[in-house]
């Protein structure tokens, strides 16, 4: 007769466990249920037994201050232990986390100070463990504890779970600081446990849910003293229930005691409260049947039927009572899939994975990110776009004149803040669409769907401040930190003025300051200043300071000028990244008064005018000039017989039209002397200058729409005498295979001589 508690054994996310442990719960019938599971979090189990909770959820515990630590239990439906506590709460027997508080666990990882490569190691004992289960069966763990454990008949898989823990126990190699871990926490699960004994419930009447590692350890430790106890270091944290999905449960998403294939474990577990595992088969292979149909593809009858008994076979060759899901993935590959898993991967996916979310009831306890985020839903008037229908906001950032109060007035521009604060977070709610109005800077479209990813997301939130703009300037500060370059810290600086954050914009232009200080490329000065232009030009409209700005736009403006001849100095592949650099200088000049236009005017003349330096970025700056007025008809034309001449390499004529078509096509176009010396240049040179002259003039054309390209023809049927149309319309028509042949060979043309 039994006279201690019941131990009883569970691998997290066994559905088989949970269906065997309720079966024991009933026989057993106890006064307390005892669940492995931090104790100080026993608040939240009402909210896991809400009827409106659906799973997945998990509970998350942080630290309060930085640097913020974490601990996570994340549940399914079919998870022992929210099955344990389900049955407790409907048949009113007391139920209890026992495990160490949320509170020590997190200190204790903040003590943790463990040699290096010990943690590396301790994984890798595991790893041999399971590798050598895989030698072993030639299948891998998830297989094996499917065939072994979910599979087994009622009564026997608690045996089997905890020989296998007190087996796992025995085999693995813990670090030392591991095994501390362990034997302090199950000498606290033992006290709890007799703590309970203590106040006066039979010890027969106790069951416990834990892992089946831990059994044996609470079959021998001694339990923990109220000193040892009270010694225990506790960090000051907080905790909260938050909705999960089943990407996330899945060991794909990097939890380490997920499994890979969270929703064909559901399945499992309807199977075993249904018609049990038999009906496996064909359950999963009509839904991936459906999911591929779906997708778009064709699946018979015939093929599912085929699928379900070849699984049947391999489950019977595998040694196995009914098909194990690598049985019914082999089988449906071969009749479904053609051989081909690709064929299948995102059926499989959507079956085996699955996009499940959990849901979480109203009235459950939300972190301080969470309040002030539905605070601000509410003031801001966005309560309606809280909805899985995809909805437009468009919002006018100007100042509404006709309302009486300034925070009316100002509506849309908070609403801007705030929807860029979530962005900056990285919470999928709203995503910033283009400008729909070129110049209309006063105007910001939106779209926003509300998913429970979302809510995840501003869970995790509350891990960087208590609140939206609090965890954003944290974010913030922290790529800021990690900021290696000015473009990149420019990028942030751009955000915090985005999100209407002057303080992290400061601590932004700070690091962006300090950095510059450092070499650093043309394109990444001209990336910076382009960005810090942006919050000078509309600063006005968003209420930002721009003047401490005003000055380090002047310095990295002078910077360039000094340093832009230097970077025209490289090769065809670098020469992109200049003539970007130069367009953004030029773009930069024309929209500040207080940079020097002679100055930046000056040095285009003198690259476009100069031999030694790339082509490319000559013929830009010719370009930029002729798109001033600063360049006139006869200065074009004897660049244009200077550069497309006999005497200069094909290579470097060729890219230096590129550098100038690069830019203001509608007035190259109009210019038929341009065409008409092009025509006489390429026809003067042999083939081979062709050929590599052609490489250039390729890439020159390749951004011209097809009615730019026919307005060249036109001309070029003009300056050879013949009908504009009946040029455009032969030279428009689809290549010859001899001249597609030649094209096709340009795609191997070395460019390391140039």
């Amino acid at each position: 007769m039994r006279t201690g508690p019941v131990l009883f054994g569970v691998r997290h996310l066994s559905p088989a466990a949970a269906v065997q442990l309720r079966r024991a719960l009933d026989e057993v019938r106890p006064q307390l249920v005892l669940v492995e599971g931090p104790s100080d979090l026993n608040g939240q189990m009402k909210w896991l037994c809400h009827p409106e909770t659906r799973f997945p959820a998990a509970i998350l515990a942080y630290t309060r201050q930085p640097p913020v630590r974490t601990i996570l239990y994340p549940f399914a439906i079919y998870s022992p232990e929210v099955q344990a506590i389900l049955w407790a709460h409907a048949h009113g027997v007391e139920c209890r986390f026992m495990d160490l508080p949320s509170s020590v666990f997190l200190a204790l990882e903040a003590g943790k100070n463990p040699r290096e490569g010990e943690e590396a190691e301790a994984a890798r004992s595991t790893e041999r463990i399971y590798q050598r289960l895989e030698t072993l069966t030639g299948e891998s763990h998830d297989v094996f504890w499917e065939r072994n454990f979910e599979q087994l008949e009622a009564g026997a898989y608690q045996a089997a779970a905890n020989t296998f823990g007190r087996e796992l126990r025995a085999s693995l190699a813990e670090t030392p600081v591991r095994a501390a871990e362990t034997v302090i926490r199950e000498a606290y699960m033992k006290r709890v446990i007799c703590q309970a004994v203590d106040g006066g419930i039979p010890a027969e009447k106790i069951f416990c849910v834990c892992g089946a590692f831990h059994v044996e350890g609470l079959e021998e430790c001694e339990p923990m003293t109220g000193e040892e106890a009270a010694a225990l270091p506790r960090a000051d944290a907080l905790a909260t229930l938050m909705p999960y999905s089943y990407y996330r449960l899945s060991s794909r998403s990097g939890y380490g005691a997920g499994n890979r294939a969270p929703a064909y474990f559901e399945l499992l577990w309807d199977a075993l409260n249904g018609g049990g595992l038999q009906e496996v088969p064909l359950r999963y292979l009509t839904r991936l049947a459906a999911a591929h149909r779906r997708a778009g593809n064709l699946v018979s009858p015939a093929e599912v039927i085929e699928a379900a008994r070849l699984a049947d076979s391999l489950a019977a060759m595998r040694g196995s009572r009914y098909p194990a899901l690598s049985d019914l993935r082999d089988a449906s590959v071969a009749t479904m899939g053609h051989g081909q898993f690709s064929e299948l991967a995102l059926a499989a996916a959507d079956t085996e994975t699955g996009k499940k979310i959990g849901f979480l009831p109203e009235g459950v306890s939300r972190t301080s990110v969470q309040e002030d985020f539905y605070r601000q839903l509410q003031e801001l008037r966005l309560e309606k776009f809280r909805s899985a229908v995809l909805q437009r906001l468009d919002l006018d950032l100007r100042e509404k004149l006709h309302v009486k109060s300034e925070t009316a007035a100002l509506t849309d521009l908070r609403r801007s803040f705030f929807l860029h604060r979530l962005r900056v977070l990285d919470v999928h709610f709203a995503v910033l669409l283009p400008s729909r109005q070129k110049g209309a800077s006063w105007g910001e479209y939106w779209e926003l769907r509300w998913t429970p990813e979302a809510e995840i997301e501003i869970v995790e939130s509350a891990l960087l401040g208590d609140t939206i703009e609090a965890a954003a300037a944290y974010a913030l500060k922290e790529r800021g930190e990690e900021s290696a370059s000015i473009a990149q810290a420019a990028a942030i600086f751009e955000d915090a003025f985005l999100c209407g954050m002057p303080a992290a914009a400061g601590h932004a232009l700070s690091v962006l300051q300090g950095l510059s200080v450092d070499s650093a490329t043309i394109a990444g000065v001209a990336e910076t200043a382009s960005r810090l232009s942006l919050v000078v030009r509309y600063s006005d409209l968003r209420r930002f300071d721009s003047a401490p700005v005003i000055p380090f736009i002047k310095q990295l403006y002078l910077r360039a000028c000094l340093t832009l001849k230097e970077a025209c100095v490289c090769d065809a592949e670098a020469s992109q990244a200049v003539t970007k650099a130069m367009d953004q200088l030029n773009a930069l000049q024309l929209n500040h008064d207080f940079l020097e236009e002679d100055r930046w005017l000056s040095l285009l003349a003198e690259i476009s005018d100069r031999d030694d330096l790339n082509t490319r970025c000559s013929g830009f700056a010719m370009a930029i000039l002729l798109e001033r007025g600063r360049a006139d008809e006869e200065l074009l034309s004897r660049e244009v017989a200077r550069r497309l001449s006999p005497g200069i390499p094909a290579d470097l004529g060729a890219g230096w039209f590129e550098g100038l078509a690069a830019k203001n096509r509608r007035a190259l176009l109009l210019r038929l002397s341009l065409w008409r010396h092009l025509d006489r240049y390429l026809s003067g040179l042999d083939e081979a200058a062709f050929r590599r002259a052609l490489v250039f003039l390729r890439r020159a054309f390749a951004d011209f729409s097809p009615g730019e390209k026919n307005d060249i023809a036109e001309n070029l049927g003009e300056i050879w005498g013949v009908c504009p149309q009946q040029a455009a319309e032969a030279l428009m028509k689809e290549t010859t295979q001899a001249e597609q042949e030649l094209l096709d060979s340009l795609e191997d043309f070395n460019f390391d001589d140039i």
